[in-house]
């Protein structure tokens, strides 16, 4: 009977010693979440953390989590790094139980990982980036001590033969039984009435409950005051009116958009729009304030521009797809919009800056973010002609804050990471020799032009279909190229030409479909396209690093 109760009050001390160290964590990041609002949300440690894990995370790694995880990439990353700290709190706390001062030091050097990540970071502000992990840690220090001291202190061993030893210092005599049963002395048979040995349930219960309370008051505390912070941007936002371009977009042609349900839409409502990029907090710049800076090798008139003075400037309105670098074959990294912005080429000229085959010194433009990511794109590419721009709106709006708000980069027919900055800020020329950005230092190409490739929305993987006539359709691109033919192979047969859509303009993507007649039993279905160059999609497989997937799109269907 003594050795059951020594057990459970054992096991019962330990449990709370681990919820102590949880609730220190989660005082932490309450702690941290609410010092954050007050410096700047992207100080906060779990960002920092998760920044940091970004830049360190080998090229294929990411590479996976976008392919498994898609856009909710990022929410499995803050999750791992919270499930991650749950479980260090939880071994800190039990760690504390027998060392009490060691254990609130380690949250504290814990804390001092976190600041020395926020300094570390590229966007880091300044020394003040280090307050919210520095803050978290004296926090979750505080309360992991005060809560593992309510529940006394180390477990004493019994002397040789000295059971009640061993129940004295569990500190309860409830439920143990001396060896003797009988006697009321204070020998070894004689039971142990001694008081609790520093055993202070209630006082544990109502300071965890304090802690969980003030804790969940700090946190919604600090995401109502960062939620007050955007407002300025989200008012700047609604105030922007948007002008009527100099240059307007062409009609979209009427058979541009074949309407067959499960065919992804021409143009991509900017709710659907896919969203890549390594931002946890997306930023929320208010236009007021923002500005762009132009300098840099070659150019002989830096030059800056507030958002207004974009706005007043010749604006273009052109239909457009982007493709990401990320996106495998057959993948849904892909969207068509209509952006409205200020030819980038003519900046550049404004600056003195020449293309390379013109002279130019610089043959490679780096756009910086405000949240300190660089692009490096291809200045030939860039005032050869083509709708670069610097957008401004998507589809009639101002552009989302997720998709670059409130100036963003884009040229067509260049892979997203080299050419469609977000949030940008700054503008540099250099030369590729000269300077890597942030995507090639981590294994990406240098010049990523888009290849050529075409997808089966419908049927979708898997399908089972009716025996005899069906629909097969998708979109095939080759921005800046365009699509001249789309085929498709069912099995092993010939290929046979599909349907195309009218083709708005070389830089968007070009809808198809195929009258399939199909028999029963199942069937792999192929695409490939061919662009305006008379190129055919190539059939080697290839992954997205470092310049983009290659092959050609196959779904299985069973027709019966």
């Amino acid at each position: 009977m003594r050795v059951v109760s020594i057990n459970r009050r054992t096991v019962e001390r330990g449990a709370l010693a681990a919820a102590s160290g949880l609730l220190a964590g989660f005082a932490a990041l309450a702690a941290a979440e609410l010092t954050a609002s007050l410096v700047r949300p992207q100080a906060g440690p779990v960002t920092v953390i998760g920044g940091a894990a970004i830049d360190r995370t080998p090229a294929a790694l990411k590479d996976f989590a976008i392919r498994t995880f898609g856009e909710n990439d990022k929410l499995v990353l803050q999750l791992g790094i919270l499930a991650t700290v749950g479980l260090l709190a939880a071994l800190l706390g039990m760690f504390a139980l027998r060392h009490r001062r060691t254990g609130a030091a380690g949250v504290l050097v814990f804390g001092a990982l976190g600041a020395a990540a926020a300094l570390g970071r590229p966007d880091a502000a300044g020394p003040a980036d280090v307050l919210p992990s520095l803050v978290g840690a004296a926090a979750g220090a505080m309360v992991l001590y005060l809560l593992v001291g309510k529940l006394g202190g180390p477990v004493a061993r019994p002397s040789s033969g000295d059971d009640t030893a061993a129940s004295t210092a569990e500190g309860s005599p409830i439920g143990i039984e001396s060896r003797a049963g009988t006697g009321t002395g204070t020998g070894a048979g004689a039971p142990d009435h001694s008081p609790p040995a520093a055993w202070n349930r209630r006082g544990f219960l109502l300071a965890a409950g304090v802690t969980a309370l003030v804790s969940t008051g700090a946190g919604a505390l600090g995401r109502a005051l960062t939620g007050r912070r955007a407002q300025g941007a989200a008012a700047s936002r609604a105030a922007v009116r948007l002008p009527t371009p100099d240059s307007p977009a062409p009609p979209i042609p009427a058979g541009a958009s074949l309407r067959i349900p499960g065919v992804s839409a021409f143009t991509t409502p900017n709710k659907e729009f896919y969203r890549v990029d390594t931002a946890l907090v997306v930023p929320k710049v208010d236009a007021d304030t923002w500005s762009l800076r132009i300098h840099g090798k070659g150019v002989s008139r830096p030059r800056s521009y507030s958002f207004a003075e974009l706005l007043q400037r010749p604006l273009i309105e052109r239909d457009i797809t982007l493709t990401c670098v990320s996106n495998e074959v057959g993948g849904p990294y892909a969207g068509s919009a209509r952006w409205l912005g200020v030819r980038l080429s003519d900046l550049l000229r404004e600056a003195g800056v020449q293309p390379p085959s013109r002279g130019g010194r610089a043959d490679q433009l780096i756009a910086r973010s405000v949240d300190a990511m660089t692009l490096g794109t291809p200045v030939e590419e860039v005032m050869d002609g083509r709708d670069a721009m610097l957008a401004v709106a998507m589809n009639g709006e101002p552009l989302p804050f997720e998709h670059g708000f409130p100036v963003r980069m884009l040229v067509p027919g260049l892979y997203g990471y080299v050419s469609a900055c977000k949030w940008i800020r700054e503008i540099e020329l250099t030369t590729f020799d000269a300077y890597d950005p942030y995507w090639v230092k981590r294994g990406w190409a240098r010049r990523a032009p888009i290849k050529t490739q075409a997808r089966i929305d419908t049927p979708k993987p898997f399908a089972r279909t009716s025996a005899g006539t069906v629909m097969v359709a998708g979109v095939a691109w080759a921005q800046h190229r365009g699509i001249e033919r789309v085929e498709i192979q069912v099995d092993d047969g010939p290929w046979q030409e599909a349907s195309l859509a009218a083709q708005a303009t070389t830089d968007t993507w070009r809808q198809w479909s195929f009258d399939w007649k199909a028999t029963p039993g199942g069937h792999r279905l192929t695409v490939r396209a061919t662009d305006g160059r008379g190129e055919v999609q190539t059939e080697l497989r290839a992954r997205t690093i470092p310049d983009g997937a290659s092959g050609r799109h196959s779904v299985f269907v069973t027709a019966g």
